[in-house]
């Protein structure tokens, strides 16, 4: 039996994968992506962090970290056992990589994204590698993460190709961003706006 869940006017729905590995994988070959530098960001500004969440997940409706206040938003990436990177590109941050170890044993990939303009050359990949490597260094039991139907098409693949294993679902409804004033109303063009604007 099929069973259809209405989304209210105003909402977004979306089905979210979770999925972990268990075993650090063997090191893989990957591109060298000279101009690209990860660079810790240990006391982040909180408008540098929603200018460069807003560039890599606007297309895709990323939207969770911009309903924070500047002092909720830096409480949460200075929080104990968060690892919080920019990729750069010529010193212009074109991605982002946050770790949390804050769980005993697991460690979670919290956010990874680059902007448009990197994907496609290898760049995801390369910063696959370097989350991986700062992950499994401290030795954790699991490392997992989430994406969800809202995220780049080829997401859900590029991390099953990376090794992890899909071990759970969620169907998530949330208030559209765009309609709150969160993100512009062209962000995501490809994901219907259904309500008015506020």
């Amino acid at each position: 039996m099929v069973e259809l869940l209405d989304v209210p006017p105003g909402a977004i729905a979306s089905v979210v994968t979770y999925l972990e590995m268990t075993e650090r994988p063997r090191p893989r070959p990957g591109p060298v992506m000279m101009g690209l530098h990860l660079v810790p960001m240990s006391d982040p500004d909180p408008e540098r962090y929603r200018a460069l969440f807003r560039a890599i997940g606007a297309p895709w409706l990323w939207f969770s970290r911009l309903q924070l206040d500047d002092a909720s938003l830096r409480a949460r990436l200075t929080a104990p056992g968060v690892a919080l990177y920019a990729v750069q590109e010529r010193k212009v941050d074109v991605g982002l990589l946050e770790l949390d170890f804050s769980a005993q044993d697991e460690v979670e990939i919290s956010f990874f994204g680059l902007a448009p303009h990197c994907t496609g050359r290898g760049a995801g990949s390369w910063l696959m590698a370097q989350a991986l490597a700062l992950a499994w260094a401290k030795k954790p039991r699991r490392v997992w993460l989430h994406t969800c139907s809202l995220d780049h098409p080829r997401a859900l693949a590029f991390y099953q190709k990376h090794g992890f294993r899909p071990y759970a679902r969620k169907v998530e409804i949330a208030p559209d961003p765009r309609l709150t004033g969160l993100l512009p109303p062209d962000a995501a063009p490809h994901v219907p706006v259904i309500g008015e604007t506020a």
